[in-house]
């Protein structure tokens, strides 16, 4: 680990202050923020992330934290742990893909040090990008090249690729965040915004290593979730290597508006097979106002894997990632929702 600074901030200006330094790679910005620690100080250790200086936001915590149950939905503060929120009565009872996603994400140890907001943001597992030796990443090394492209592509992404990058978004909770419409109420040195959790992430294009659509030194504050009829219907399916703490090989995120066996409303988001989380439109689509049975699940697979372009030995990904699909919306199909 390379020498660095660190200041505890003490109010959220001076936090944003601190970090407002322009940067053309987030990931080389000389300034990072410190709350759970679980992501950036193993990339720290292992070279890939050099901050000169860490601002550790945790004394902002108190009014950064918190689960707020209301009757038009759920808010989620940014630096609420992982277990918190995964562990929150409400939370399983009317959100469950949020929990079950959450529960599905890390170790109980690291839940209980990992932010919401941290997590949403982790970055990806692509070993190309964690290993330094490797010099062709674009993430790490704007312009140098992608050394999974001709590497080893088993975990890699399938959709949202270009020819710049494959590297697969690793997080969970992202996914139950985005088949709820969730916002994300951001504050920086231009005041507080809000925008739809969908346009967070950038798809890598040309430009991977700006991951997301935030400024330098904005802080998100909180996450709102709105209630709605597909909100208790709702799973999250992870599938995986090994069945304790491994990143997600596919996964979905279901939550449905049901009446009978005829589908109303679908939401459905992908894991583990694309570069950010994955809304899959054309399978809410193939959906809507139809029933819901093997059948007509396999078809909307399809839909949902037609972009796909896989490469090397990522093809499974494909057939598995529509399967995990009709699996999850079947098992959404057939839960049991009590008043």
């Amino acid at each position: 680990m390379r020498p660095f600074s660190y200041e505890r901030a003490a109010d959220m200006a001076g936090a944003i202050e601190a970090a407002s330094v322009a940067s053309d790679a987030h990931i080389r910005a000389p300034v990072q923020f410190l709350a759970g620690g679980t992501t950036l100080l193993d990339l720290m250790k292992i070279d890939v992330m050099r901050p000169e200086r860490l601002v550790d936001i945790n004394p902002l915590a108190p009014a950064l934290s918190g689960i707020s149950v209301r009757e038009d939905g759920l808010r989620l503060g940014a630096l609420t742990k992982m277990s918190a929120a995964a562990d929150h009565p409400d939370v399983i009872r009317n959100y469950p893909v949020l929990a079950q996603s959450l529960k599905l994400a890390a170790s109980a140890q690291l839940r209980n040090m990992a932010s919401l907001s941290g997590n949403v943001l982790q970055r990806t597992r692509c070993l190309y990008f964690r290993d330094v030796a490797w010099e062709a990443c674009n993430k790490r090394n704007p312009g140098s090249g992608c050394a999974a492209l001709e590497g080893n592509t088993r975990k890699h992404a399938i959709l949202g690729v270009s020819p710049h990058c494959i590297a697969a978004y690793p997080g969970d909770f992202a996914q139950a965040l985005l088949v709820l419409d969730a916002t994300v109420a951001i504050a920086g040195r231009d005041g507080e915004r809000t925008i739809p959790f969908h346009q967070l992430h950038r798809l890598p294009g040309d430009t991977p290593q700006a991951e997301t659509n935030l400024a330098p030194g904005e802080i998100i504050t909180h996450f709102d979730i709105p209630s709605r009829p597909w909100t208790r219907r709702s799973l999250y399916l992870k599938v995986r290597d090994r069945e304790s703490y491994e990143f997600a090989v596919a996964s979905a995120a279901v939550a449905l508006d049901m009446q009978g066996g005829h589908v109303r409303d679908a939401r459905i988001a992908l894991g583990g097979v694309a570069t950010i989380p994955w809304r899959a439109s054309g399978a809410e689509e193939a959906l809507k106002g139809g029933t819901l049975d093997e059948s007509s699940a396999k078809a909307a697979a399809q839909a949902a894997f037609e972009p796909a372009r896989a490469q090397g030995d990522n093809h499974f990904k494909i057939e598995l990632g529509q399967a995990t699909l009709v699996r999850a919306l079947l098992d959404a199909a057939s839960l049991e929702i009590r008043s």
